[in-house]
């Protein structure tokens, strides 16, 4: 495509699949806007295969040698958005024009993004999760839920997003218990979060859960 980069004269590589679509303008495998780097390092970024990247989109290499920024298969990324360094992206995530990922975020299957969303660095988005349109992320999103906000907050299950992926209304039923349980407890003398968490997982382990791509494995 017309104006577009993919790989820079750096040290290190970048590998992209198959059947991966790279529009107008994009950048993909240039060297990382962090600070970190040290001129003459070796740097990585691996996409994996049938990806579209549109136009105006920018993909930067790790920071480090022994990092690496990941993308997985089957990711629709929209117009003008940024995946910093060392972010690990899993597989069938959309992210709409404007999404911007900080370094070292993670990202991890069936997620979706509206547009103009902006996450934090280090942020770990769940699978099958929503983000609204305009949100700042400054947290961990879990799997499963909708956020949205100028810091963004919870808004429930992300209903529709679950109905699509084929969830049935026996496991909705069931993730609706446990949000529920982990988030909006009954009493003033409630456990903490984390035990509420762990004692959810004890009674009710999720039907469906969510396996890590092979390439963000091979990364951690």
């Amino acid at each position: 495509m017309t104006g577009t980069v993919v790989g820079d004269d750096l040290p290190g590589r970048t590998v992209l699949g198959c059947n991966n679509i790279i529009g107008h303008h994009a950048v993909v495998g240039i060297k990382c806007q962090d600070m970190k780097y040290k001129t003459g390092d070796e740097c990585f970024l691996e996409v994996g295969d049938n990806n579209e990247i549109r136009e105006h989109t920018s993909i930067h290499r790790s920071s480090k040698s022994n990092e690496m920024t990941v993308i997985g298969d089957n990711n629709l990324i929209m117009g003008s958005c940024h995946i910093a360094h060392d972010c690990k992206v899993g597989n069938d995530n959309i992210f709409a024009n404007n999404t911007l990922l900080a370094g070292h975020v993670v990202v991890e299957d069936y997620a979706h993004t509206a547009g103009a969303t902006v996450v934090h660095q280090f942020c770990c988005i769940g699978s099958f999760s929503f983000i609204g349109g305009g949100s700042v992320v400054s947290q961990d999103v879990p799997r499963y839920v909708m956020v949205s906000g100028e810091r963004a907050e919870l808004r429930g299950l992300n209903l529709e997003g679950l109905r699509r992926r084929g969830f049935s209304m026996q496991e909705v039923r069931s993730l609706r218990t446990a949000y529920r349980n982990i988030f909006m407890p009954i009493g003033t003398n409630s456990v903490g979060i984390e035990q509420r968490l762990s004692e959810v997982c004890r009674k009710n382990r999720p039907r469906r859960v969510v396996a890590t791509s092979p390439r963000m494995k091979s990364t951690q």
